[in-house]
């Protein structure tokens, strides 16, 4: 290994990122076509629900082959030289799965609206496009202050979503450098497990609750799990929380997607809308990381990072609440 492949590595992840996250857009405006609003809760539930299955299953396979890469038929000559071949395959296996289960999408999805050709300025015409959005908003007012709520406490969601792992590993006492290896990686088996149950709990709750009261209350329980976080120490401890976020993940993640779909005005270009609320989202992610590290390079713990992502939470109740009195 050398610093030149570290580049191109590098390079690769960037437009895998691309590549996810514009998909991203199209797969959540897609939810308005497929669904009628009082069945979209239960739809956005079926489709996280669905995805957390789904990697949790090529997790499974992959991580069964870099750990008994030889009944794999992978043999090296050495358990390094195997473990090593077998990431490979996994990396390999991960696109072969994406391109095999995309058929299905382009082959039953409806086909979109047939805009005009890709030029050069389409990047322009994407901001171009983000703007008008945000002008159409002014005649919405119960959705632009949902956004607002919704960019509050996804920017603590999505922070904590991606520090997970980083905390275990730093914050938490696993005696050795395996068992805490082993035990990462039963916490994010646990969470994709959990959030499915999560995404169709919290479905159903919308059903009898309303969906900002549900999201008020998930809020809440996010709040409490991170101010928890701040004095977990032990494996134990680490899997019970690891629980409780997957739990509420699904489900704040699932039903944030459909409340917004229900707000939306009549329109065709549903691409644009959730273009918008996923760029919202992206820019609280940057946002939301931002603060984490200050924190953490400020008091050397990433506990007091978690807890102040509390604050998040509780001004995304807030702003939720005055969602609901509108």
């Amino acid at each position: 290994f050398d610093i030149e492949n570290l580049y191109f590595s590098l390079v690769c992840y960037l437009f895998g990122l691309i590549g996810f996250w514009g998909s991203l857009v199209f797969y959540n405006s897609y939810l308005p076509d497929v669904a009628f609003p009082e069945q979209q809760d239960r739809v956005s539930a079926r489709g996280y629900s669905m995805g957390y299955i789904g990697s949790v299953v090529l997790l499974i396979f992959n991580l069964a082959m870099i750990i008994f890469p030889t009944k794999f038929g992978i043999d090296e000559g050495g358990d390094k030289a195997n473990a090593l071949l077998a990431m490979k395959i996994s990396f390999v296996s991960v696109g072969v799965w994406w391109i095999l289960f995309s058929q299905y999408t382009y082959y039953y999805l409806p086909k979109g609206v047939k805009r005009n050709k890709v030029t050069g300025d389409v990047v322009l015409n994407g901001f171009r496009e983000l703007r008008k959005v945000w002008g159409q908003m002014s005649h919405n007012p119960t959705l632009k202050k949902y956004l607002s709520a919704f960019f509050v406490y996804s920017m603590a969601v999505q922070t904590v979503m991606l520090v997970a792992t980083y905390f275990g590993a730093e914050e938490i006492e696993w005696g050795s450098e395996d068992a805490k290896s082993m035990g990462l990686i039963v916490s994010i088996l646990l969470i994709q497990l959990v959030a499915v149950a999560g995404a169709i709990i919290t479905s159903r709750l919308s059903e009898k609750f309303g969906n900002i009261k549900t999201l008020i209350g998930i809020n809440c329980v996010w709040a409490v799990i991170c101010i928890c976080a701040y004095f977990v120490t032990l494996p134990i401890q680490f899997y019970i929380t690891a629980g409780f976020v997957g739990l509420v993940m699904g489900g704040i993640q699932s039903l944030s997607r459909s409340t917004y779909s229900k707000l939306l005005p009549e329109t065709n270009d549903t691409a644009s809308y959730f273009s918008f609320y996923d760029v919202t989202e992206k820019i609280g992610i940057v946002i939301g990381m931002a603060i984490y590290g200050g924190i953490d390079q400020y008091f050397g713990s990433m506990r007091y990072s978690i807890i102040f992502l509390t604050a998040f939470f509780l001004l995304g109740i807030f702003l939720l609440i005055k969602v609901l009195k509108k």
